[in-house]
């Protein structure tokens, strides 16, 4: 609870770029890096999307991650074959997915926790897409494929065609590795959508076959809507 706690207050605090000097200002000094390093990655997130909001909920199943333990071990053993820092898959895996707490596809039709589209999946594993244990050495070695670890920078950009996504997997890499702490917390984050309408939450057992208007998923599960202003 704590955890989710702390991401809504990231994203309210994103979303209010002034508010950040005086927030970091009145923060312990121990504290505030950590914190300033977060909102850097979550204004680079913002950055990230082109165009309006979408009106619709995904046809998303969310579900269970893996534990935090388990991952790392996967990050770890992936790393160590390939080179990648454990915590850039961590990062990656965070920001597709939520640590593979979405089951579903994106809207350009990538799949699994760590997000392939099929043709290039098909490059770099023959396993399950689905599957964490396949899907994290995958990218792993994907990112070998497009420069890692020698040029992170391109590899990211590779990943996604995004200057804020690199950034974004680049701050939470650095958090990670600057703040073990910091992946614990974040492997406790909920999931999350900016919709046209706000700020909607789906926790574990959210599931839509189809995509639905925004407006009939809240009236059907008020509880995901966003919070009343004030």
């Amino acid at each position: 609870d704590l955890a989710h706690e702390q991401q809504m207050l990231y994203r309210t605090i994103g979303r209010n770029p002034e508010w950040i000097p005086e927030v970091l200002a009145a923060m312990p000094e121990d504290h505030a890096p950590v914190a300033a390093t977060h909102l850097a990655a979550r204004r680079a997130i913002a950055g990230i999307g082109h165009g309006d909001p979408p009106v619709d909920v995904p046809a998303w199943e969310i579900i269970e991650p893996l534990p935090a333990e388990e991952l790392r071990r996967l990050y770890e053993e992936a790393g160590a074959a390939t080179g990648i820092e454990w915590t850039f898959l961590a990062a990656i895996n965070l920001v597709e997915t939520g640590f593979g707490r979405i089951d579903g596809l994106s809207t350009a039709g990538a799949q699994g926790p760590m997000q392939f589209l099929p043709s290039t999946w098909a490059e770099v594993s023959d396993g399950d897409i689905d599957d964490p244990r396949d899907a994290i050495p995958a990218a792993a070695r994907y990112l070998v494929r497009r420069g890692a670890p020698a040029d992170m920078h391109d590899a990211l950009w590779g990943y996604n065609t995004s200057n804020e996504y690199v950034a974004a997997i680049t701050h939470y890499a650095t958090l990670f590795r600057d703040d073990p702490r910091s992946f614990l917390a974040t492997h406790s984050w909920e999931i999350h959508y900016s919709s046209a309408i706000g700020d909607l939450w789906f926790p574990v057992g959210y599931r839509r076959d189809v995509p639905v208007p925004a407006t009939e998923h809240v009236a059907d599960a008020p509880w995901s809507a966003p919070p009343e202003p004030g």
